[in-house]
């Protein structure tokens, strides 16, 4: 007779939290994306947002995120400190910093893309032969699935 673990080991529910666990541990790590300084989940993300939108200040990354410019600013020193960006008075601002990636910051960034084009990668390989519908299907479960653990995420 199975105990109840091996029975739940391959419900739905249970390959789900296995797989939104691994990516929460994934994502907790420091990585140095090709760089020789560690850059956690955050650092990263907002060196993305000063890449696609060069010379941004912080009001506008605060807003993009819907955080406080408190927050932004924090990161942005240590990203600062690092090497990683560099911060200008705006030119036609004088009361706000402009911000651009350094080459260090470029190259965190491509590399940072690079991880996410092997995941799109290997999504895109396990579903090759999938047909239509079923990826369709897997969509809506999976828009479905995130839309109702972030209202059960919400209520604590």
């Amino acid at each position: 007779m199975m105990n109840i673990h091996n029975n739940n080991k391959n419900k739905i529910s249970y390959i789900l939290l296995r797989i939104l666990y691994n990516f929460d541990e994934f994502h907790k790590k420091t990585r140095c994306y090709g760089t020789d300084t560690p850059l956690f989940n955050a650092e990263i993300h907002m060196l993305t947002i000063i890449k696609e939108n060069e010379g941004i200040h912080i009001t506008g990354i605060a807003d993009k995120l819907g955080v406080t410019k408190g927050a932004v600013s924090q990161i942005v020193n240590k990203l600062n400190k690092k090497g990683f960006i560099i911060k200008e008075t705006n030119s036609h601002n004088l009361s706000k910093l402009s911000l651009s990636l350094t080459p260090k910051g470029e190259v965190a960034e491509a590399n940072h893309q690079e991880l996410h084009n092997t995941l799109d990668l290997m999504v895109q390989d396990i579903i090759k032969d999938a047909s239509k519908d079923n990826i369709e299907f897997l969509k809506y479960f999976l828009n479905s699935f995130e839309e109702r653990y972030r209202k059960l995420r919400d209520k604590d």
